[in-house]
């Protein structure tokens, strides 16, 4: 399968670097002529010179032949723009890597799908090391089809839980208010700003993403 990398940082070197090891073919594309040059010699992929938030240059990539593009540079900004030019042009998947979880809730608002905080993970993994926690991890329960999507509520979906319109085959999960965690129940009514967290078919996350981009537009 082929990989793409938007941005040379660490985490995504040592990514490419494993993925290349087992046999995948990794793009990354890189905006420092130097780097490329540098890490041509250290590591099996193809190399892309250019700024990754630019369509004409995720487009060298191939969206069609491409499984997965992480968006991993140094800047959240950047990250966040790649990703979304990556998502308009049709890249299967696309993972947003966010040092400030300051802007997690705009990527959720954005309906960003794949959203790493790495330095919240680390620190989370570390505390459960500590107290002798081993903590399942969510790719191990997520399988075959099924999906997570979450969105920030807005005006116009605050209200009890049970009016909220949801496409078929989606079910709340979990509510995050103000990182306490809520578990839903019949007589739940959603606050502004709250973040809600769904399981649902893969068929059915673009249905979900315009259906809270509209809801979004219409509350602003």
């Amino acid at each position: 399968m082929r990989m793409a990398f938007v941005g040379a940082s660490s985490v995504a070197i040592s990514t490419a670097r494993d993925l290349s090891k087992r046999g995948h073919d990794v793009i990354m594309v890189e905006r420092n002529e130097a780097r490329i040059e540098e890490l041509s010699e250290q590591l099996d992929c193809g190399f892309i010179h250019g700024d990754g938030t630019r369509p004409d240059i995720l487009k060298e990539v191939s969206p069609e032949g491409t499984e997965v593009i992480f968006c991993l540079t140094g800047n959240d900004q950047a990250n966040i723009i790649a990703s979304l030019v990556a998502r308009s042009l049709g890249f299967k998947k696309v993972v947003t890597k966010l040092e400030d979880p300051e802007f997690e809730h705009v990527a959720i608002e954005l309906n960003l799908e794949s959203i790493i905080v790495p330095s919240r993970t680390i620190a989370r993994y570390l505390a459960d090391m500590v107290e002798g926690q081993d903590a399942l991890e969510i790719s191990s329960i997520i399988k075959g089809n099924a999906r997570m999507f979450s969105f920030v509520v807005h005006n116009e979906l605050a209200g009890p839980l049970e009016l909220l319109q949801l496409p078929e085959e989606c079910q709340v999960v979990c509510i995050y208010r103000q990182d306490d965690m809520l578990l839903p129940r019949n007589d739940t009514k959603l606050k502004l700003d709250d973040e809600v967290v769904l399981i649902t078919r893969q068929k059915q996350m673009a249905k979900l993403r315009d259906y809270f981009i509209d809801k979004a537009k219409n509350a602003s």
